[in-house]
């Protein structure tokens, strides 16, 4: 079974099947690698697929906004989960040109208004 996300990458689901979860009541199964790291029979539900859903089409977004920084010229350091940090040295960009260039839309996201945040530090914090 796949879900096909709005940028065209797919979410796939092994081997599913209608069976009795966990408690007790008919639900969707696949194939997936569990918390113990090994291949198992996992459960799931409609919100979880949902869930996965939002946050793979939220990594594509965030793909391709640092896939644009760095064509723009600029050094991503890490990212972590929703944010791409930088290395940048001082007087040569601004905090408002990465959120610029980090908002701009992709082809295939449609009417989704995507805005950006950021700080310039000496260090790594959360913000």
């Amino acid at each position: 079974m796949f879900a096909m996300l709005p940028s065209g990458r797919k979410l796939a689901y092994v081997k599913p099947r209608m069976g009795v979860n966990k408690y007790g009541r008919d639900g969707l199964t696949y194939e997936g690698v569990g918390e113990n790291k090994k291949w198992e029979r996992m459960d799931t539900y409609g919100p979880k697929l949902v869930e996965n859903i939002v946050q793979g089409t939220s990594r594509d977004i965030l793909a391709e906004a640092m896939m644009r920084l760095k064509e723009a010229g600029f050094s991503i350091v890490f990212h972590v989960h929703d944010e791409a940090v930088l290395e940048v040295p001082e007087g040569e960009s601004s905090v408002e040109e990465v959120c610029r260039i980090m908002a701009e839309q992709p082809s295939w996201v449609h009417g989704l208004p995507l805005r950006a945040d950021g700080y310039e530090c000496q260090f790594y914090k959360k913000d």
